[in-house]
């Protein structure tokens, strides 16, 4: 069946939105990596718009030499691979029981859970927690309160639910448990909703800014984004590293666009290798039970 002009004239105008939005999103992003490899003549002239001049990584080479960015890479890096592991092992062995039929007091473990995300505990009495566990200025600080997310964990359990039954009586006439079942049938066939998942929870961990300063004191497990937002704000930080390097003077506007961009780059190089799965995992996901 054809589309009728109003749907052509609809879709039309949605495409052009989201292209500005689109556009609106990396004209940013674009003058940000700019600044950061151009020659800082142009930068102080204000000449660097959506193009890089006068290339060079000196910005990058100063960032690299004068600072704790590797440290705080590394950290980052540690961060999201171990936070993104436990949620997801927690989040997964949450949803699998929720979405068993023969679950007893499955309603009201769901509907406990769901008031989790409805009202909190507040951030002192949080903080006051996590200091009785002896978690202060470490990492368990920042995997502990948000182990488990309640929407990702209700998205799981509905993609769980959209899983045949007749793959369940298959699998019990063969003799299979629970965790073999789990393991070996739901995990391979939710592929989707656990890439899905995964970068939502890295992207939260990875992006961790607020957590950290309460909770971690040691500034040498500071993460990127904690160390890129006192670059940008500490003027004394930005003199320390250009005197570091007496040779060149680099600009604190390409100091502060090139932690940027090492911040935001990991993500968006991961991202392409993960679209299929996200896209797939969204759309299941949110409409399945």
């Amino acid at each position: 069946m054809g589309r009728t002009s109003g749907e052509k004239w609809f879709n039309g105008a949605v495409a052009v939105l989201l292209f500005i939005a689109g556009v609106s999103c990396l004209l940013p992003l674009l003058h940000v990596a700019s600044v950061s490899l151009s020659d800082p003549h142009y930068v102080r002239s204000g000449a660097v718009t959506l193009w890089p001049r006068g290339w060079t990584l000196e910005s990058y080479s100063l960032l690299f030499k004068g600072s704790k960015i590797v440290s705080a890479l590394k950290n980052s890096v540690v961060l999201t691979v171990v936070g993104v592991l436990l949620s997801m092992l927690f989040t997964t062995l949450a949803a699998y029981p929720l979405s068993r039929n023969y679950f007893y007091f499955r309603r009201f473990f769901t509907l406990a859970i769901v008031f989790t995300m409805l009202f909190s505990g507040g951030l002192i009495p949080t903080y006051l927690v996590i200091k009785q566990l002896g978690l202060i200025n470490t990492y368990g600080a920042l995997w502990l309160p948000g182990l488990i997310s309640t929407f990702n964990m209700l998205i799981m359990r509905t993609y769980f639910d959209g899983i045949p039954e007749e793959l369940d009586d298959a699998a019990r006439m063969d003799g299979c448990g629970e965790w073999r079942y789990l393991i070996q049938v739901v995990l391979p066939l939710s592929l989707p909703v656990i890439a899905t998942l995964s970068v939502f929870y890295a992207v939260g961990y990875w992006n961790a800014f607020f957590s950290v300063l309460i909770y971690i004191n040691d500034t040498s497990k500071y993460n990127l984004t904690v160390l890129v937002q006192q670059m940008i704000q500490s003027q004394s930080l930005m003199q320390e590293l250009n005197a570091s390097d007496m040779q060149t003077f680099i600009t604190p506007e390409g100091i502060k666009t090139a932690g940027i961009v090492v911040m935001v780059l990991p993500l968006l190089a991961v991202y392409p290798f993960l679209q299929k799965y996200f896209v797939k995992g969204v759309m299941i996901g949110a409409v399945k039970g």
